[in-house]
């Protein structure tokens, strides 16, 4: 197996061979695409470890702010590849977990693009990325239990959190499918988007998150993910552990002077 690596350079053309593929979309966002499409997108092993690997260089690289995740117009994912998974090949990492990020999404924005299907840990992984810009013609649900499974990666603890208990429960138990505009009114669905057009939506909304500072929104991004497991009183001082950096960086103080100029920000991610 071989993973693909970003270019440094701008729009630069993909690199890759294999199921994941990395496009550098301008100077501080990484595409990444799943690239299966004889298996619907869907993951084993091999899969796994690129998909992790693509999120370390990611991680690493201090010039690169956010990333989006994305798949085909026939299906961002199916989920675990069954016929492999029939011969032992599960698509985990060791480190990262399910897909090569469940159990440790990067520490930096990630948009979910999503056409055509996400099901089973196809969903699970729109639940590992923080937001979710979706075709109004995808189609999104766990349905591991219509089939005497159990969705592992995340799905059955993550989505109660995202969407009104009962209606996580009813997808949970009856392993049916919801159309993306449904997800939207629930709120699971930031962003919605005519067919074919999800990471044209996904590309618009990093370019708003990259006019902030990557510094704050990447301790930002942290300290929402802890929302449900600090209490309050908790919470005043533990975000300080990813509020205090950032305070006494060189970016904030950027932040204050281009305000005070009327003119925008350059940031230094330092």
């Amino acid at each position: 197996m071989s993973t693909s690596n970003q270019s440094d350079v701008p729009g630069a053309a993909p690199t890759g061979t294999d199921a994941i593929k990395t496009e550098r979309i301008d100077e501080h966002l990484l595409l990444i695409r799943i690239d299966r499409p004889h298996r619907r997108n869907a993951f084993d092993g091999a899969t796994a470890l690129a998909m992790e690997a693509a999120l370390d260089d990611f991680e690493a690289n201090n010039n690169l702010f956010c990333a989006i995740i994305t798949g085909s117009q026939e299906a961002f994912s199916s989920g675990q590849d069954l016929i492999a998974a029939a011969h032992g090949d599960m698509g985990t990492s060791k480190r990262r977990g399910g897909f090569g990020i469940m159990a440790l999404p990067p520490n930096k924005p990630v948009i979910a693009a999503v056409e055509g299907h996400a099901l089973a840990g196809g969903l699970e992984l729109c639940l590992s990325c923080d937001l979710i810009v979706a075709s109004r013609t995808a189609n999104m649900g766990i349905p591991e239990a219509a089939r005497s499974l159990v969705a592992v990666g995340g799905g059955l603890f993550r989505l109660p959190k995202r969407i009104p208990y009962h209606l996580a429960m009813e997808l949970a138990l009856t392993g049916k499918s919801w159309p993306a505009t449904r997800m939207a009114e629930l709120g699971l669905v930031n962003r919605l988007t005519e067919p074919g057009e999800a990471l044209t939506g996904a590309i618009e909304l990093a370019n708003e998150i990259l006019k902030a500072g990557p510094l704050a929104t990447k301790a930002s991004k942290q300290i929402v993910q802890h929302a449900y497991d600090w209490q309050d009183e908790d919470g005043w001082q533990n975000q300080m552990e990813f509020a205090g950096p950032v305070m006494q960086s060189e970016d904030m103080q950027e932040g204050l002077r281009a305000f005070a100029e009327k003119r925008d920000p350059v940031w230094k991610n330092q």
